[in-house]
């Protein structure tokens, strides 16, 4: 017989064996619970951690609402496009495939490695925006993990003519400028989701029941008229062009509804085309930049002593000998005139006529007939980034600073603020609300002066456009034309640059009955023209003669009545 072996005659102490044999079945009894509260009790938490593993949730895009200028036309539209992403632990591709699938995308090996190796990531996208043929080579190439998913990307058809008013979205589709980001909430609806099986190439095999609808995004009707949008877009580029500026804007409003019919801008650029994107593009002047009027105030200084009775049109005011010292200033007219009415320093724009009418007058009454008109406080257009312009409180002024704000200096104001102001005088004396979406009828506005006095400075406006005033280069042929020119030095690190100015001018026809503003300012030109009757005043004439032609408004003066333009003797306005 074998020996037997030592070891296997041991016995365990009955104590210890029983300590042992408690240990396990409490080793046991607790695998056992822990197994039933996972299965039964706390089911979720298995349940969850399973559907980690083949179920999938996919978000459904919300297709962006469209804008649309007042007749309908698509200014833009979000077009549906393919976007390549991975579900990195679930690629499973050979070397070759990777490199087949890295020249589809336009990417190197290398690249695509890179985005592959994210493997805590359950989602990557590894293209966006892809082209339809590229796409559908991709899906032939069957590779597991690798999909598509279906998103929208923007579309302008007019391009640079709406650039600046429409603003633009990423590649997310989510506003980021004008337009765009001031209706973000409206235009971009609520995306849903899906709930997908997958296998374990990542493969969909079966569609779940949890759908979750997506909200699309609600169109969005603009005031803008983009027959209107596009003739002020090409007149104003023309002028900056022709004029060597550094920029340019116009504003086209509605006198009776206060809708802005056209804004544009330049220089400009393409919407479509994301490298040419430079904040010195994508900014809207004429809503957010600052700029001193300069004469085109003059006619809210003389409106304020027509409302306090200090003066009539036919009251004369002795400019002679050219110029009016105040303090230690001297303000000064660079063609002395003499004896003039108030009709005429507005017609011929002198600088110490008007600064007498406004130091004979209490400075608070200048103040508030500026504030009611809308001076120093944004247009509330909803528009991102607005100004509201500067204008200081009437008790700082020194009696300089009241002369000088008469004709639009130390106070600075946005050309759409501008535009605004002057349907007080468009519309018997109501400051007109704007509004950049179509408006179904007019809203009602805030009284700035009587009527009476919007009519008179109105009559004043048109002596401007006819022989002997300053801007007869914005006549239009059959209607009554009304507004003011303005050229004013800019402000360079605190003081005005001899060399540089802002051209502007401001109107209004058929001056009968005004149904248009057109507002225009031209930034720095620098071929030997700056006066705003010679710069800002003949984009002014072919916009509004052709504009009013569109909406056929009625002539209201004969077809054949245009003042020739003599260079030698036409009017300047005092810089």
């Amino acid at each position: 017989m074998r020996p037997v072996n030592p070891a296997l005659s041991l016995r365990l102490p009955i104590g210890r064996a029983r300590v042992l044999l408690a240990l396990m079945l409490a080793g046991f009894a607790v695998l056992t619970g822990r197994a039933l509260y996972l299965q039964v009790l706390d089911r979720e938490f298995l349940q969850h951690e399973g559907a980690l593993r083949y179920a999938r949730s996919l978000e459904l895009s919300a297709h962006r609402g469209r804008i649309t200028d007042r007749n309908g036309e698509l200014l833009a539209i979000s077009t549906p496009v393919e976007s390549v992403f991975a579900s990195p632990q679930d690629v499973r591709m050979s070397a070759a495939q990777r490199r087949q699938l890295a020249a589809l995308l336009g990417m190197t090996d290398a690249q695509l490695l890179q985005r592959l190796q994210a493997k805590t990531r359950g989602f990557v996208y590894l293209k966006r925006h892809l082209a339809p043929d590229a796409a559908a080579r991709v899906v032939q190439l069957r590779l597991s993990g690798i999909g598509l998913r279906r998103e929208y990307k923007r579309y302008y058809p007019a391009g640079e003519v709406a650039s600046h008013l429409l603003g633009f979205t990423d590649i997310d589709d989510r506003g980021q400028e004008g337009i765009e980001l001031a209706y973000e909430d409206r235009l971009a609806g609520q995306p849903g989701s899906r709930s997908v099986i997958r296998d374990r190439l990542g493969r969909v095999i079966e569609a779940g029941d949890n759908v979750r609808l997506p909200v699309e995004g609600r169109d969005l009707a603009l005031s803008i008229d983009s027959r209107l949008q596009y003739l002020a877009h090409r007149e104003l580029k023309a002028a900056v062009k022709a004029h060597g500026a550094k920029a340019g804007a116009i504003v086209v409003l509605d006198s009776r509804t206060g809708e802005v019919l056209a804004l544009a801008n330049a220089p400009d650029y393409d919407p479509n085309t994301r490298a040419l994107r430079t904040p010195g593009r994508t900014r809207n002047r004429a809503i957010t930049d600052l700029f001193e009027p300069g004469s085109t105030l003059k006619p809210f200084t003389v409106a304020a002593a027509l409302e306090a009775r200090l003066v009539r049109p036919e009251s004369q005011v002795q400019t002679a000998p050219g110029y009016l010292v105040v303090g230690d200033r001297r303000i000064r007219d660079a063609h002395p005139a003499g004896l003039l009415t108030v009709s005429q320093v507005i017609q011929r724009s002198s600088n110490v006529g008007v600064a007498k009418i406004a130091l004979a007058m209490p400075r608070e009454n200048l103040w508030q007939l500026l504030t009611r008109a809308g001076f120093g406080t944004a247009p509330q257009v909803g528009f991102p980034g607005e100004a509201g312009g500067r204008l200081r409180d009437f008790e700082r002024w020194r009696p300089i600073e009241q002369a000088t704000l008469s004709y639009g200096h130390g106070i600075s104001v946005s050309l759409l603020q501008l535009a605004r102001a002057y349907t007080v005088f468009s519309g018997d004396g109501v400051l007109q609300p704007l509004s950049l979406l179509r408006r179904d009828a007019a809203v009602a506005g805030a009284p700035v002066m009587s009527a009476g006095t919007a009519h008179a400075v109105r009559t004043m406006l048109e002596t401007v456009v006819q022989p002997g005033g300053t801007a007869v280069r914005a006549q239009v042929m059959g209607y009554r034309v009304a507004g003011k020119t303005g050229t004013a030095h800019k402000l360079e690190g605190g003081r005005y640059a001899p060399n540089s100015y802002v051209s502007s001018f401001v109107g209004m026809a058929p001056a009968s009955d005004p149904r248009l503003v057109v507002a225009v300012m031209i930034d720095e030109p620098t071929k030997g023209q700056y006066y705003g009757g010679v710069v800002a005043a003949p984009v002014f004439s072919a916009v509004i003669s052709e504009a009013l032609r569109t909406m056929q408004v009625p002539l209201d003066a004969p077809t054949m009545t245009l003042q020739p333009v003599d260079t030698a003797t036409e009017a300047k306005e005092e810089v």
